[in-house]
C-alpha cells in the first residue's frame, strides 16, 4: 500500500481551513468540492440564488491556482456561446477559433435549467470526455476541469427539466437553502464585509492537484467494501417506486468519492462510513420516482437514507 504524501495534503486541509474561515455553514459543500477536483467529476447544486454559491467557487479556483469563468444560463443562449466558434479574421485571411468559456479550470454554470435542453446537451461531451467538438474539430479541455453548476428548484418558473442523461454527468449533488438560524445569519452579515476587504491567494498550484488526485487512486478499497457499494445500488435497482434506478455511474462514484474522502481524512483505506457519507451526495439525484410517488411527497433524499439504514454494513 502506498504512503501517503502528508506534506501536500496538509496544504489541501489549509485551504480548507481558509475557505471556511470566510463563509458561513458550508462545510459539506467545500469538502465535495475538493472530493471533486481530486476525482475529477462535476457538481450539481440546488437551492435558491443568494447563498454563496458563487463565492465559495471564486475562492476554490483562486486558491488552487486555477481559472475561473462564469456562465449565466438563459433561454436564448446557444451552444457556440458556452463551447466557442470560428469566425474569419479578414486581416489574417483565415478561420480563427474564438474559444468559449468552457476553456478553464473551473467553470461555474449558474441556473442551468434556464439554458433550453439544446444548450444544456452542449455540456454532455465536455463533462464526459474533457472535450468539445466544433464543426468537427475536435479541441481538448484543459486537464484540471471541474463544472459547478447550480439549478432553481425543480418546477421553478421559466426552467426546463434536466435529463436524465445529463443529471447522470454530474458525479455529486448538494442542496442548499437559506439559514433558518439567527446566528448563522448575523455571521453571514459579518462574513460578507470581510469578503469585500480580504483576498485569498493562491496556495497550490494544478500540477499538485494533479498529484493530490494520483493518490487517491492509490487509497485501497476492500473487497468487502465493494460489495457493500454494490448491495446499496442493488437495493435501489429493486425497489418498486423508483422508475429510472441509478445507473453504474452511481457505483463508480461511490467508489471513487470514498477514497477521496478517505483522503482527505488522512486514511489509507475506505471504510463503510466514508461511502454513508458520500452517498447522500452521489445517489438523490440518479434517483427518479414514479409520478405517483412524487406525488405522495416521497423524496429521493429520504429513500437514501432508508437504504443507508437498511443496507447490512461489513464488519
Amino acid at each position: 500500500m502506498k504512503r501517503l504524501n502528508k506534506a501536500i495534503r496538509e496544504l489541501l486541509l489549509n485551504i480548507f481551513e481558509k475557505i471556511k474561515n470566510l463563509v458561513v455553514n458550508y462545510e459539506d459543500l467545500l469538502k465535495l468540492l475538493f472530493v471533486a477536483i481530486l476525482t475529477k467529476g462535476h457538481i450539481l447544486i440546488e437551492g435558491p440564488p443568494g447563498t454563496g454559491k458563487t463565492t465559495i467557487a471564486k475562492l476554490f479556483a483562486c486558491s488552487i491556482g486555477g481559472s475561473f469563468k462564469r456562465i449565466q444560463m438563459t433561454p436564448d443562449l446557444l451552444p457556440a456561446d458556452i463551447i466557442g466558434s470560428y469566425y474569419y479574421d479578414i486581416k489574417k485571411s483565415e478561420w480563427v477559433l474564438k474559444q468559449g468559456p468552457i476553456f478553464t479550470n473551473v467553470l461555474f454554470i449558474d441556473e442551468l435549467n434556464r439554458a433550453s435542453p439544446r444548450t444544456q446537451s452542449a455540456l454532455l461531451e465536455a463533462m464526459q470526455e474533457k472535450q468539445v467538438t466544433i464543426e468537427g474539430t475536435t479541441i481538448y479541455l484543459p486537464k484540471i476541469f471541474l463544472v459547478i453548476a447550480t439549478q432553481m428548484p425543480v418546477g421553478s418558473e421559466g426552467t426546463y427539466p434536466l435529463t436524465p442523461t445529463l443529471m447522470d454527468r454530474f458525479a455529486y449533488f448538494y442542496t442548499s437553502s437559506y439559514s433558518r438560524d439567527e446566528v448563522h445569519e448575523i455571521s453571514i452579515i459579518l462574513k460578507s464585509e470581510e469578503l469585500e476587504k480580504s483576498y485569498l491567494s493562491q496556495i497550490i498550484d494544478l500540477d499538485t492537484v494533479s498529484k493530490m488526485g494520483e493518490e487517491v487512486m492509490s487509497i485501497y478499497v476492500s473487497e468487502k467494501v465493494l460489495r457493500y457499494i454494490a448491495r446499496i445500488v442493488m437495493f435501489l435497482r429493486n425497489r418498486e417506486d423508483i422508475l429510472i434506478p441509478p445507473s453504474p455511474r452511481a457505483s463508480i462514484w461511490l467508489y471513487r468519492g470514498g477514497k477521496a474522502v478517505a483522503y482527505l481524512e488522512g486514511v489509507e483505506y475506505v471504510t463503510p462510513d466514508h461511502i454513508k457519507w458520500i452517498a447522500r451526495f452521489v445517489l438523490p439525484h440518479r434517483i427518479h420516482l414514479k409520478p405517483h410517488y412524487i406525488a405522495e411527497g416521497v423524496k429521493p433524499q429520504d429513500i437514501v437514507e432508508e437504504v443507508l439504514k437498511s443496507v447490512e454494513v461489513p464488519k
